[in-house]
Formats: structure tokens, C-alpha cells, sequence
């Protein structure tokens, strides 16, 4: 497994506010921020030390019940991702997640490749299955054969980075010799998403990495043994694995602001969940913070590296 963690350490990251502006997310000042914004908070993240900053996947928003929270603005995965790439220096480039059934996988492919090589060997490929049935159907898809899709993806990009000319012969996909290039730097690493099994079982027959969607720390007793028995049958256990685990919404700067939604405690309550969570099997962090403006979100970005990340490693 190519894990970003070494054996024993934790990482932490990022989404990215601003590139996605659903309502389940977004933070008021968010409506009105500029591409410079954006850059900056990406920039503060790279010279902090985090370990990744990740930005999120969807093509067309339906106008239903199901999206009516989720707006319209969601930019550009991999032209987001190359942009920032452009504007940092070390952290790891995120897709959290990649719709990976929206696409054939030698797209897929050809453009996590192109990124890693592009930022010499920051990306990595989140995947999730998808959620949004009408996003589906505009696009041409089967919402009923999204998990397929995914796997074979998997296998398949996988095997397109195996050599200069590659075959696929699935259910879903089929081509025969043909080459993507260029290629990532080194082994891309491939982090999973979901909530439940199926995702766990991913994560350990071919991922590199889960990323968590709100899981409870009650949970990774049976996340742990899930990918390690899926890895084992695999024949890969005793590799590495990214493990993510997601913390509340945090404010780090004193008392929690009236009107903002955050885990109270400030950081000493953050070190602490993340200290237990870790002692459940995690060992890669996707922050939340709150914020009322950028200058507060990036002191926030400050206040992690200068004030939890000591409470973390000391523990």
C-alpha cells in the first residue's frame, strides 16, 4: 500500500472551504470569497505542515428535494487541484471524493496522473461510489451499477499504470492495448469514502487510505478488522493504511462565537478527540474549522499546528 503515514504517526488535512458552496458545509463568508481566498487558505496549509488539502467532486446539481441543500457551485476537481498545485509547494493534492463512476477509468487515470506528475507526486485519488441519482442520470449512468463501477475503476487504474500498454477486459469497461502517460511520480496513493462496509472492504482489497464520512470512534474496532481482513484476502496485509477519522466542527480560538455550530472546548477538546481516536486504530485527520471571515480561518490553520499538534504528539 503507497500510505502517506509512517507506522506509529498521524497526518492531518483539509477540505478546502470556498470550492464547494452546499449549505451542509459552507460557512456565511464563504458566499462572497475570491479565487485569491482560496489560494491563500491553501497556501497557509502548505506552510503549516499539513499533510493534505483535498477538494470535493460534482458535475451537474440536479434541481430536486434531494440537492435542494447542496447548491450549484462546486468547481472543478483536477482544474482545482492543478491550479493549487501551481501555488504550493509540499501539501498532498485530495480528491475527497472523486465520482469515479462518472468517468471512464482511463480518463480517470490520465487525469490523476497528469496532476501527480504536474506537482511531482502531491495527488492523491479519493473515490466514493456517489450518491446523487438525477447527477446520474444527466450524465448517462446507471445509479444501480455505481458500486460495479467503482471496483472496476479501481482494478482498472490500477492496471493502467502497470506498464506502457495495458488491457481492461470487465464487465463495465473493455479496451486493449493502449498506454496512459504520463504516469504518476511513484505509487498514486488511492483513499476510499463511505460510511459502511462496503467501503472498508475497498479499502483493504485495493485502497491505500479510507476516508471517513462522520464515523463514530465506536466504530473502528470493526473498520480495522474489516480492511485488514479484506487486505488479507487480498494477499496485501501487513502494509500500511491511511485510517481516516473526521472531528466535529472545531473553533480554536476561544469561546465558540454565538451563532457557530462547533465543538466547544476550543483546542484542548480537539487534541483530546483526536488523541482517542487515534487510540481506536485512526491515524489520518480530516479537520472542520469554523470560521467568520478568511483572516479567522487561517489563524485557525495556525492555532492547529501551534497548539493541538503539540498535545497530540506529547500524549
Amino acid at each position: 500500500m503507497a500510505a502517506i503515514t509512517a507506522p506509529g504517526d498521524w497526518s492531518f488535512g483539509v477540505q478546502l472551504p470556498i470550492q464547494t458552496l452546499t449549505r451542509t458545509l459552507v460557512d456565511p463568508w464563504e458566499d462572497d470569497a475570491t479565487v485569491d481566498d482560496l489560494v491563500a487558505i491553501a497556501r497557509r496549509c502548505d506552510d503549516r505542515g499539513f499533510d493534505f488539502v483535498g477538494v470535493c467532486d460534482h458535475v451537474a446539481i440536479p434541481d430536486n428535494e434531494y440537492a435542494a441543500r447542496m447548491t450549484t457551485t462546486w468547481y472543478d476537481t483536477i482544474a482545482t487541484l492543478s491550479f493549487l498545485a501551481a501555488h504550493t509547494r509540499s501539501v498532498r493534492l485530495l480528491s475527497v471524493v472523486w465520482i469515479a463512476a462518472y468517468r471512464h477509468p482511463l480518463q480517470t487515470a490520465k487525469s490523476f496522473g497528469t496532476l501527480d506528475h504536474l506537482s511531482g507526486g502531491r495527488a492523491i485519488l479519493g473515490v466514493g461510489a456517489g450518491h446523487v441519482e438525477a447527477e446520474f442520470k444527466a450524465l448517462g449512468v446507471d445509479f444501480s451499477t455505481r458500486g460495479k463501477r467503482l471496483d472496476e475503476t479501481l482494478d482498472a487504474v490500477r492496471g493502467a499504470f502497470s506498464d506502457t500498454y495495458v488491457s481492461h477486459h470487465g464487465e463495465m469497461f473493455s479496451y486493449t492495448d493502449v498506454g496512459v502517460a504520463p504516469q504518476p511520480r511513484g505509487e498514486l496513493p488511492i483513499w476510499i469514502g463511505g460510511m459502511g462496509k462496503a467501503a472498508w472492504r475497498r479499502t483493504g482489497r485495493i485502497g491505500d487510505g479510507y476516508i471517513p464520512m462522520g464515523n463514530a470512534k465506536e466504530q473502528y474496532a470493526e473498520i480495522s478488522e474489516t480492511i485488514a481482513t479484506a487486505a488479507e484476502s487480498a494477499g496485501r496485509s501487513g502494509a500500511g493504511c491511511d485510517v481516516g477519522y473526521m472531528p466535529p466542527w472545531t473553533y480554536l480560538l476561544g469561546d465558540v462565537p454565538e451563532g457557530v455550530m462547533a465543538l466547544s472546548g476550543g483546542t484542548e477538546a480537539l487534541a483530546q478527540d483526536i488523541r482517542a481516536a487515534r487510540r481506536v486504530g485512526a491515524n489520518t485527520f480530516h479537520l472542520k474549522f469554523r470560521a467568520r471571515d478568511v483572516p479567522e480561518y487561517l489563524e485557525q490553520v495556525d492555532a492547529f499546528v501551534e497548539e493541538v499538534v503539540p498535545m497530540v504528539d506529547e500524549a
